[in-house]
């Protein structure tokens, strides 16, 4: 239950009654007005929740939200509701005050709902695909994919528990240019082997990482030398097969490190293998999207870019400056580009998987590439633009005492995933990653490796331990968290802060779905652990008198409880002990 949206609606309720009667009496004319907007003042001496529609209302009532704002108080009734006070304040805002009967549902709610509490159902009966990472299979994760794997993972985790029906796929690049200079590659690392570096040349566009001489001196030690005997391209065909199939369970070892697995690992190469790449090239072309021109075929993107932006209200000069162009989908040597296996890939999420909604995870420097690949989709009757949604992750910058860091002091090479890993906790690497995805972030070494208040994960990990180390003392002594206790004993403003706080869990784990952003979660996982411990510092629970240790103590257990929903949906653990 998502008590914060039932106060709104209550408050929204009791508002809509009072101008009814208003007008009834003739106190307020007849008119269309906006609908009730509920807010949560900044000052809590403003009150718990405030009402803006006198403000609103103000034009079309032709009276001054003051007027209309002591209307409605006169009218409004709060007996039996959630509220003890409503006042008038300011220009012509409504306040309202929790009462008892707010703070005890709240408490309730964690208690019936328990591992279930901050879920809802507002997505219930969407089919999402959230696609994250899709990392070249050529290489080691760097930071960039570190990143996006928590965002991702902890987007789905959110969306889940909204209520939808959630896949988390991984989009394997083994096919096109990045394989072939893949191949290419290890094909010199090879033949240097055996006959030196200075006997073969290099790729200058090659991939020049270690990583790439040890996939090479592998096969050789498994192999020998027995694809100098074999035509290049089977040769380079082979030592592909073999690079993928090193880098691939490595990359998926790594993740589970990480605490990330997947529904899917969707091989790119099996969409030209099938036929998908080109039978959805020749859809575009059947229904009018294409044209060749110096042998190769393009989609006509820039027709249907202008196209949508007229249909959103651009104007016509505006869009011209925008300078739209055209893509390629099939080269003059008869091979397909990225772009058109990565409209069949969308397609085929789309059109046979049936998923109503697709979120990716992308870096930022692939702004370019948004609206063109919705663009095609669009062409196809696909509803991209509607349907595809594309999360832009900013750069990692990591630190260790205020300098830059690129190089691993293990290694000596450029810091991985793994390497990362090796360095500072994974609970700490989750909960860094997991920042707003359009700012870039910087990742303290130094921060994630202390255990101390300083550090965010330390300190909400410590709030959970520190509640059940409270329930194990109090255990041994036979005290347990009551299944029911005198909320109105509650008085304490720390005790007060505290439950609104909980309270807000179910909306913040709606905000995190609405806007795509689960960063919302640490913040909001801060703020609790500090009103728990600003509470467990002003109100003593050990040595109070029985009727309210019970109520503080069942206070501090659903605390307890509403960290560990929020760290799960994080991915990281909630310690007993720390």
């Amino acid at each position: 239950m998502n008590m914060i949206q039932e106060a709104y609606q209550q408050i929204q309720s009791l508002t809509l009654a009072a101008y009814r009667s208003a007008v009834e009496d003739g106190t307020l004319p007849e008119a269309d007005l906006p609908p009730v907007a509920v807010e949560i003042p900044k000052d809590p001496s403003n009150g718990d929740f405030s009402a803006t529609f006198a403000l609103a209302a103000a034009k079309a009532l032709r009276k001054s939200p003051k007027v209309i704002a002591a209307a409605l108080w006169e009218r409004m009734d709060t007996n039996g509701t959630y509220f003890e006070s409503v006042e008038v304040a300011g220009p012509g805002f409504l306040n309202f005050r929790a009462g008892e009967r707010w703070y005890h549902a709240v408490l309730s709610a964690i208690e019936a709902e328990g591992k279930n509490y901050g879920t809802c159902t507002d997505l219930q009966g969407q089919k999402i695909m959230v696609e994250f990472i899709s990392a070249n299979p050529t290489g080691p994760m760097h930071m960039g994919n570190a990143r996006g794997g928590v965002l991702g993972d902890t987007l789905a985790s959110i969306l889940s528990a909204c209520g939808a029906e959630v896949a988390r796929e991984f989009y394997v690049n083994d096919a096109g240019n990045q394989i072939e200079k893949f191949a290419h590659s290890i094909e010199a690392r090879y033949l240097q082997y055996f006959q030196g570096e200075d006997a073969v040349p290099f790729p200058e566009d090659g991939y020049h990482g270690d990583d790439i001489r040890e996939l090479a001196e592998a096969y050789a030690a498994q192999n020998g030398d027995k694809l100098l005997r074999v035509p290049a391209d089977e040769r380079r065909a082979e030592l592909a097969r073999f690079g993928l199939a090193v880098n691939l369970p490595k990359m998926k070892s790594d993740l589970l490190r990480y605490k990330i697995s997947y529904d899917t690992w969707f091989p790119e190469s099996t969409l030209h293998e099938s036929g998908y790449v080109a039978e959805t090239v020749d859809e575009l072309s059947k229904r009018g999207w294409t044209y060749e021109k110096d042998g190769a075929l393009w989609l006509k993107t820039s027709e249907i870019l202008r196209e949508n932006l007229l249909n959103a209200g651009k104007k016509p000069a505006e869009i011209e400056k925008l300078d739209l162009k055209d893509d390629v989908l099939r080269r003059v040597n008869g091979f397909y580009t990225y772009f058109a296996a990565d409209i069949a890939y969308h397609r085929n999420k789309f059109a046979v998987r049936g998923f109503d909604r697709v979120i990716n995870i992308w870096g930022a420097d692939h702004h370019g590439h948004v609206a063109r690949l919705k663009a095609g989709l669009d062409a196809l009757g696909l509803d991209g633009s509607g349907r595809l949604d594309i999360v832009l992750m900013q750069l990692v910058k990591l630190l260790r005492d205020g300098e830059t860091v690129r190089m691993s002091k293990r290694t000596g090479k450029a810091i991985s995933l793994s390497d990362l890993l090796d360095e500072v906790p994974v609970d700490a690497a989750r909960w860094f990653f997991n920042a707003r995805p359009e700012t870039q972030m910087e990742f303290d070494l130094g921060l994630a490796v202390r255990e101390d208040a300083e550090n965010p994960v330390y300190y909400v990990k410590y709030a959970h331990a520190r509640i059940c180390s409270l329930l194990r003392t109090l255990a041994a002594e036979g005290v347990v968290p009551p299944e029911h206790a005198d909320i109105s004993l509650l008085t304490d403003e720390t005790e007060h802060a505290l439950i609104k706080t909980l309270a807000r869990f179910g909306e913040e784990v709606r905000l995190c779905a609405r806007d795509y952003d689960p960063s919302h979660l640490n913040r909001y996982l801060q703020d609790l652990a500090g009103c728990f411990h600003r509470f467990y510092t002003a109100c003593r629970i050990k040595g109070e008198a029985a009727n309210v240790q019970a109520a503080r103590l069942r206070l501090a257990d659903d605390t307890r409880e509403v960290l560990c929903n929020g760290l799960r949906l994080l991915g990281i653990e909630a310690p007993e002990r720390m």
